[in-house]
């Protein structure tokens, strides 16, 4: 009767050892989403794959957005296109997230009347930044030019985004970079952080004053970061100035990410496209400009 008891734990430790387990073990059940949609367009350089989808329970609302897969499935990529109908497993861990188990439904063709829009100018450093009008997390007024003296990080989120590599992880680098440069006072006084939501709708000042406090590193809270949004047309004309492009879509937005630094004049320093910089980053060119 003891031999089974001694069989068990080496019978566990085998069943963990199969590629099928690892993989569970590192990517939950709950984190693993089925997706539906169409195939908008495929970029295989850069194996991304944009596609326009329904709802996905649980996790986020219908959207157009690109999804990556990993380098073992870029060749998946070679037989997509647009207009094809395809099923797909979301999966999203931590604050990364990539498709799996791409499969085409249907064949279909790409929109004839398709047109890319006209290529905007890239904002350049130097470039003046739109003096906006906006309202804060208190419902104050407040505008680009109350800054003025100061570097300035002004990023763009809404407080709804269910995609843990966009929005949320924005707020998880400023908060990094505000720990880092509240440990030097003298730094601290000559910069500050602002985040922006383009969703002015549901992201009233009481939703913002919710949604930011847990990150606030001051005594009171948002004395040194400030989140704040304005009418439409005044966040629309900041964003268009730094690059930020975003689409209201079924309850949610398509957006890119932008990050801004703006110098003491409120002239652009520099601007970080997408999300691969680091809060270090961020410090150093606010250093550099302050």
């Amino acid at each position: 009767m003891r031999e089974p008891r001694r069989l068990l734990p080496l019978l566990l430790l085998a069943a963990l050892a199969s590629p099928a387990c690892r993989r569970e073990a590192k990517v939950p059940a709950g984190q693993r989403y089925p997706l539906e949609g169409k195939v908008v367009l495929v970029d295989e350089a850069g194996r991304s794959v944009t596609i326009a989808h329904g709802d996905v329970p649980g996790f986020m609302p219908a959207m157009t957005m690109p999804f990556v897969v990993l380098e073992s499935d870029a060749a998946l990529l070679h037989h997509v296109g647009p207009g094809d109908a395809i099923t797909a497993t979301l999966v999203a861990l931590d604050s990364r997230y990539w498709l799996e188990d791409l499969v085409v439904v249907t064949k279909g063709t790409p929109d004839p009347n398709a047109t890319a829009g006209p290529r905007a100018r890239e904002p350049q450093p130097g470039d003046a930044v739109p003096d906006t009008a906006l309202v804060d997390q208190d419902g104050r007024r407040l505008r680009l030019a109350d800054l003025r003296g100061k570097a300035v990080a002004v990023t763009f989120v809404f407080t709804r985004c269910p995609m843990p590599d966009f929005c949320p992880l924005l707020m998880k680098k400023f908060a990094a970079a505000q720990v880092l440069l509240l440990k030097d006072p003298g730094l601290a006084a000559r910069t500050r952080l602002l985040t922006i939501s383009f969703d002015p709708a549901h992201d009233t000042p009481d939703v913002l004053r919710a949604f930011g406090k847990p990150f606030q590193k001051t005594s009171p809270p948002f004395e040194y970061w400030s989140l704040a949004t304005g009418k439409p047309e005044a966040i629309r004309a900041l964003g268009g100035a730094l690059g930020l492009d975003y689409v209201e879509e079924s309850r949610s937005f398509t957006h890119n990410l932008r990050t801004a630094v703006l110098d003491p004049e409120g002239k652009l320093r520099r601007l970080f496209r997408g999300n691969d910089w680091t809060p270090e980053d961020l410090v150093a060119e606010l250093a550099g400009g302050a």
